[in-house]
């Protein structure tokens, strides 16, 4: 059979595609990891009020890829802008942000 003739199946150029798996409620949520920041994706308004402050276009973001483990989590989607909210010793709470990726 011939990958993508059926339907259901997914076509993966090159087999990079991530297919999802069956939740046994046992999985490895990065999230929830003590050593990841927090992750969290923007309303339309909070993008825009973002893009303004800093005068950018979307696509002038840095970029995350969809496959990143924190971005699988967050169910986040190509062109999802994210938040990514650190601790630092120097700036107390450092925040960046990440435009999602294919």
């Amino acid at each position: 059979m011939v990958e993508g003739s059926n339907p259901s199946e997914p076509v993966c150029p090159g087999g990079n595609c991530v297919k999802e798996k069956e939740n046994t409620g046992r999985e490895f949520n990065p999230l929830k990891h003590r050593m990841v920041p927090n992750h969290e994706i923007l309303s339309e308004d909070e993008v825009k009020n973002i893009l303004s402050e800093y005068n950018l276009e979307k696509e002038q973001l840095p970029k995350i890829r969809l496959i990143d483990p924190t971005v699988v989590a967050s169910k986040a989607k190509v062109g999802d802008v994210m938040r990514i909210t650190r601790e630092s010793k120097t700036a107390g709470i450092a925040y960046y942000y990440r435009m999602v990726i294919a």
